[in-house]
């Protein structure tokens, strides 16, 4: 005997009797050809008013539609008892807070200890046969808001909003000097480098790539910034954040680090962040007053759409106004922007892993047809930079 996931209902509004069951189940219920082909083929896949019929009869106003999925698992994923915390979840989805330095799924060489893991662990703990479905990925040593979908309708329906950029994608970065725009768009290209096919670059043959950046506060030598992607390329913040001069800080691959290794002995902190984690102990605090559109910590921010506090973790990061500024020189491609003058004294102690956090992701849920909205707080590594520059 089959098992099922709960159904997805549609109820046929009077104004749609004499539609084919095709048409309200793509247009309407916003099914993909190979997802309705699937459940053509599945005994209870489709169904009006609990009995099965094809997609070509037409219905009538008041006839409930109802699709079904067969359960799945994922019997290539290994369930282990790890730190999970979850945010949010229901019947369509699992929320968690990832923590840095974990790998979202298992990859060639690393089996355990991911986010999957954890989850098939989870969900077994939970009875559920669910098939582990990210909706998205971050970075190893990237944190926050991980979206995973539990049934194939979901995942497909999400991942039409991200091509359709229907969706809140909001990062929280340190990085490094002062970032002199309040806000700006970074709009450059990206692509593999062809020395070295693991890291990006900008490039003017690459891939649009486009990000929106915010200034929340500037510290003595560092800056947070608030970061909102309009297309998701792989490393796109951290390429982008080089290119205008400001890498993030911790970052191994795309930092200052990366240009001289030679700075930093095997196995320890950077040179840069030993540096700076002993001048702010020794109370240099912010640079002065905050700059031009900046805001002091704990007060309220004068550009912010909502009038909220800038200063993490306590205030909720608000998209605020629309970026403007296209700090690309307006020449897509353009070669990056020399790296500020105080990036190499960067404020804040030493950072295991970029400092990128993402904060927060909106979408309409699958299920509800609702927007939703989902946070995670900053990390305690990335308070704990902030907190020594005070």
């Amino acid at each position: 005997m089959m098992n099922y996931y709960s159904p997805l209902t549609y109820v046929v509004p009077p104004d749609e009797e004499g539609f084919y069951l095709k048409t309200i189940l793509q247009n309407r219920m916003g099914l993909s050809r190979k997802l309705l082909s699937r459940l053509k083929l599945t005994e209870q896949g489709i169904t009006v008013n609990g009995k099965r019929e094809y997609i070509s009869i037409k219905v009538n106003g008041g006839d409930v539609i109802e699709i079904r999925m067969q359960e799945e698992e994922s019997e290539d994923i290994l369930p282990q008892d790890l730190p999970l915390e979850i945010l949010y979840e229901d019947e369509h989805l699992l929320i968690v807070n990832k923590e840095s330095g974990m790998i979202v799924h298992p990859t060639h060489g690393h089996y355990l200890n991911t986010v999957a893991n954890a989850a098939v662990h989870h969900w077994k703990e939970r009875g559920e046969n669910v098939r582990f479905r990210p909706v998205h990925r971050l970075d190893q040593e990237t944190s926050g808001v991980l979206a995973i979908a539990k049934n194939p309708y979901v995942h497909q329906q999400i991942s039409e909003q991200m091509i359709a950029h229907s969706i809140t994608k909001e990062y929280l970065a340190i990085v490094h000097g002062t970032v002199a725009e309040d806000r700006g768009t970074i709009d450059a290209p990206i692509d593999r480098d062809p020395e070295q096919p693991h890291v990006r670059i900008v490039t003017p043959s690459g891939y649009r790539a486009v990000t929106h950046y915010e200034t929340v506060r500037r510290y003595d030598g560092i800056t947070l910034v608030r970061l909102m992607l309009e297309t998701g390329r792989t490393h796109q913040i951290r390429v982008h954040m080089k290119h205008l001069g400001h890498p993030l800080l911790g970052d191994k691959m795309y930092g200052p680090e990366a240009d001289a290794p030679a700075r930093k002995s095997e196995g320890s902190p950077s040179g840069e962040a030993r540096d700076a984690a002993e001048g702010c102990a020794a109370g240099e605090g912010v640079r002065g007053a905050p700059e031009a559109g900046s805001a002091a910590c704990g007060a309220p921010k004068a550009d912010s759409a909502a009038g909220e506090p800038a200063c993490p973790p306590a205030a909720d990061f608000a998209a605020g106004e629309a970026p403007g500024a296209d700090v690309s020189g307006g020449v897509p491609g353009a070669p990056s922007a020399a790296p500020s003058p105080a990036a190499d004294d960067a404020a804040g102690p030493a950072l295991a892993r970029q400092a990128l956090h993402a904060y927060r992701l909106g979408f309409v849920h699958p299920g509800t047809r609702e927007r939703v909205e989902f946070t995670a707080p900053l990390p305690a590594d990335m308070q704990a930079v902030l907190d020594a520059c005070e």
